[in-house]
């Protein structure tokens, strides 16, 4: 796991810094009606703990990689040799249809695809010396061997979100199946969270992974933390006390999490998913809000009206006073007009027109 680098998502506003590429792997670095979704939370609800902790190291705020159109258009990715005849949604034969994105929140499992896959698996766990080890722990150290690389290239990975087996992942370079092993935790807890950035494809023929049929995504980047690191990475206002702006992070976060249908997809899905794990002040304003007795009551992603030649979203945060009913609105603008989506203008209060 790398180093998270350390500042923040306004970075992305600096045009100096538009095109530095981060090579941190690290997350800092609903539904949906005509442009426009909604998140309506009821102020009385308890959200349940976050989805998504592994042994990481300590969290800080990542660079954003290239938004340059060159550099995010689907690479084709040819089958490995040693996967036989199975098919890979990415070869060089399928013609490419126009790129849809996604940056999504979830967890990355291994499947056995085939039950031979899985017997010499077994027998490479006999000759491990696993004595002792969990079956998670003896994954983990199998799949972590080099000389095991061959079984990471046979296996495949699925992303669940909410539980739901979503995606199939596919490296879009092939040196980047070190991505999924380190996603393997050898002690996985309920505080896990993977980010996956990179290309939708087509659904995965069923011959793939054991009749799997979902969506393929290419991707370019996985994040793997916990979410007690990530919180601990968030810069805090010195206005707020930790424990206050602990409690108010982690119930933001889970709240992000919990959108219908979230599946980081749409544009206004991973606007969402961006500013969950890229942009601290959504935080610093959801604590400050919470310390004056105000509730967050709905997250609406909307069409701004500056896009134009680029797609740019605003992510409008409502909250109500639970004593007067007064409602404060709070916007960002987010571009997710192509693979890598980046801040446009940072946080700021929000008034109808």
């Amino acid at each position: 796991m790398g180093a998270f680098p350390g500042f923040t998502a306004e970075r992305a506003l600096d045009p100096a810094t538009v095109n530095h590429r981060s090579g941190g792997r690290s997350p800092w670095a609903h539904h949906s009606h005509h442009g426009k979704v909604m998140m309506q939370v009821d102020s009385e609800e308890l959200m349940g703990d976050p989805a998504g902790g592994a042994t990481r190291p300590a969290a800080a705020w990542p660079d954003h990689p290239p938004t340059d159109a060159h550099q995010v258009s689907p690479a084709q990715v040819s089958g490995c040799p040693t996967c036989g005849s199975r098919p890979n949604a990415f070869n060089d034969t399928m013609p490419m249809p126009s790129p849809s994105y996604v940056f999504a929140l979830g967890s990355i499992q291994p499947r056995f695809p085939l039950l031979s896959v899985e017997k010499e698996f077994a027998q490479v766990v006999g000759r491990a010396g696993t004595v002792g080890l969990t079956d998670r722990q003896a994954l983990h150290a199998v799949l972590s061997s080099r000389q095991n690389r061959y079984l990471v290239r046979q296996l495949c990975w699925v992303l669940t979100i909410e539980g739901i087996e979503t995606y199939l992942l596919q490296p879009r370079d092939p040196t980047d199946f070190d991505l999924l092993v380190d996603a393997i935790r050898p002690t996985p807890k309920a505080s896990d969270v993977d980010v996956v950035i990179g290309v939708r494809g087509p659904l995965a023929p069923p011959e793939l992974c054991n009749g799997l049929v979902v969506p393929v995504v290419g991707f370019s980047q996985i994040y793997s933390f916990d979410m007690p690191s990530l919180i601990d990475s968030i810069p805090r206002p010195d206005t707020i006390e930790k424990d206050r702006f602990k409690v108010a992070s982690e119930e933001l976060f889970s709240r992000i999490m919990q959108v219908a249908d979230n599946a980081g997809a749409t544009d206004e899905h991973r606007a969402l998913n961006y500013l969950a794990v890229r942009y601290p002040e959504i935080y610093a304003t959801a604590a400050n809000n919470f310390g004056r007795e105000n509730a967050l009551t709905a997250v609406e992603v909307r069409l701004s009206r500056l896009s134009g030649a680029r797609r740019i979203v605003d992510v409008i945060f409502s909250f109500t006073n639970r004593g007067t009913d007064v409602i404060e609105k709070y916007f960002v603008r987010v571009d997710v007009t192509e693979e890598y989506a980046f801040l446009f203008t940072k946080m700021q209060p929000y008034f109808e027109r």
